[in-house]
């Protein structure tokens, strides 16, 4: 858990995905297209990816992909991003950290 933590505290938006996830593919093309250049740990192609997928379920993520992290903060996955967007909350938080400049 530590380890996640410091993973997802070093970057503005850290985003766990797989990349037969077909949900992650999405939340990762509408992060490039905003021009946010996410940090995207493929937990299928990483050495620890079961584990940081095991302390991704203890933070509550389910499913466990994609789980974006903005600020070093949990948002959530593919719906709580999505709802974010569509309710206009997610560009500004992305620019309040930095990850946005338009």
């Amino acid at each position: 858990m530590e380890k996640l933590q410091k993973m997802v505290s070093e970057k503005p938006v850290v985003i766990f995905s797989k990349n037969s996830c077909c949900m992650s593919h999405t939340i990762k093309t509408l992060f490039y297209d905003f021009g946010v250049n996410p940090t995207v740990y493929e937990l299928d192609e990483i050495d620890n990816g079961r584990e940081m997928e095991r302390a991704l379920a203890q933070l509550g993520c389910s499913p466990t992909v994609p789980a974006v992290f903005v600020g070093g903060q949990l948002v959530g996955g593919a719906n709580q991003v999505m709802s974010l967007h569509l309710n206009r909350s997610l560009i500004p938080m992305l620019k309040s950290v930095g990850a946005l400049w338009v």
